[in-house]
C-alpha cells in the first residue's frame, strides 16, 4: 500500500524493551506534541486499509496529516505505543486489550470502536463443521483471549462444551465435553492461516483470513455473530492522550459515513461497520 512503512516483529522486537521510554532519537515527550503527523500503528488488512483510505480521501480536507505504519502482530503496536513510537494504534477489542495491560503493566485506552471481524472456523478438508472426523486436529490461536475466543466459537456451535463462567480466560482444560474428541493444534494467530494443509480446521481471525484470501462472510464453516458481540476493533491510544487533536479528528473520520461504505464496499461482509 501506498507511503506505508511495512515494520515486522523482528525489526521491532527491541520495541518490547523500552516500554515507558521515549521513542530512540526523541527528547521529548510524544503525549506533549501533537505538531507533527499523526503516527497510527495498524495491522494491514483490514486496519491498514482502512487508515490509508482516510488519508487517501479525507484526512487532507479535515487537516489531518496521517502516518500510516504496519505491523504483522499483535504485541508491537501497543509496546509502541506505550513508549511513543508510535502515536496510537488501531488493530485490538477490549478483552485483549485488557489482558495485555494486565500482563506487561501497559497504559493502552481505546478511543472509538471502528469494526467487527468475526472469527471463523475454516478448513480445506472438509465442508462443513459436522463432517470433522473423530480426533480431528483443530489448529486455534495461542494468546490467552484470542484462544478463548476460539473455544467459545466453538461452544456456541456445540462442537465443544465449555465449564460454566470461564469467559475470556477458557483453555482446552476448561472443555467438559468433547464428542469428537476434538485435538488443538495452539500457534500464532498469524500463524493459522497456514496450518490449514497441516490440519483438519482451524480457528482464524478476521484480518488474518482476509488476508490469506479467505472470505469469512462465506468461507466459514461457522462464523461469530456480530449482534451484542464485545470484540470490534478501535483505535487505542497511550493514557492521557485521548485529547490529542489529531486523535480526535482520526475518530471522527473513522466512524464517519464516508468509512462505512468503504468498509461495505470492500469487504461485502467479512468486516462489519461498528458504528
Amino acid at each position: 500500500m501506498r507511503n506505508t512503512a511495512k515494520l515486522t516483529t523482528a525489526v521491532l522486537a527491541v520495541g518490547t524493551l523500552t516500554l515507558g521510554l521515549t521513542a530512540c532519537g526523541s527528547d521529548k515527550d510524544s503525549a506533549s506534541d501533537t505538531s507533527g503527523p499523526l503516527v497510527v500503528a495498524a495491522s494491514p488488512t483490514p486496519h491498514a486499509e482502512i487508515l490509508n483510505f482516510v488519508k487517501d480521501k479525507l484526512a487532507k480536507k479535515a487537516g489531518l496529516d496521517l502516518e500510516v505504519k504496519e505491523f504483522t502482530d499483535y504485541v508491537t503496536p501497543n509496546t509502541a505505543t506505550e513508549d511513543g513510537s508510535v502515536d496510537a494504534n488501531y488493530f485490538q477489542n477490549q478483552p485483549y486489550l485488557d489482558d495485555f495491560n494486565k500482563k506487561n503493566g501497559t497504559h493502552i485506552v481505546p478511543v472509538v470502536t471502528v469494526h467487527l471481524e468475526p472469527l471463523g472456523l475454516y478448513s480445506h478438508k472438509v465442508k462443513s463443521a459436522d463432517a470433522l472426523k473423530s480426533g480431528a486436529t483443530v489448529a486455534v490461536p495461542n494468546d490467552s483471549v484470542n484462544e478463548a475466543r476460539a473455544l467459545k466459537l466453538l461452544a456456541a456451535n456445540k462442537l465443544i462444551t465449555l465449564k460454566d463462567g470461564v469467559g475470556n480466560d477458557a483453555t482446552p482444560a476448561d472443555i467438559t465435553a468433547n464428542p469428537k474428541k476434538l485435538k488443538f493444534k495452539e500457534l500464532e494467530a498469524a500463524q493459522t492461516p497456514r496450518s490449514l494443509d497441516d490440519v483438519d480446521a482451524a480457528v482464524i481471525n478476521g484480518n488474518y483470513a482476509i488476508e490469506a484470501d479467505l472470505k469469512p462472510a462465506s468461507d466459514a464453516l461457522v462464523l461469530e455473530s456480530a449482534t451484542d458481540n464485545p470484540y470490534g476493533n478501535f483505535l487505542a491510544v497511550k493514557d492521557g492522550n485521548e485529547d490529542d487533536p489529531r486523535v480526535k479528528k482520526l475518530a471522527k473520520l473513522l466512524t464517519s459515513a464516508e468509512v462505512k461504505k468503504f468498509i461495505e464496499d470492500t469487504y461485502d461482509g467479512s468486516v462489519i461497520a461498528s458504528f
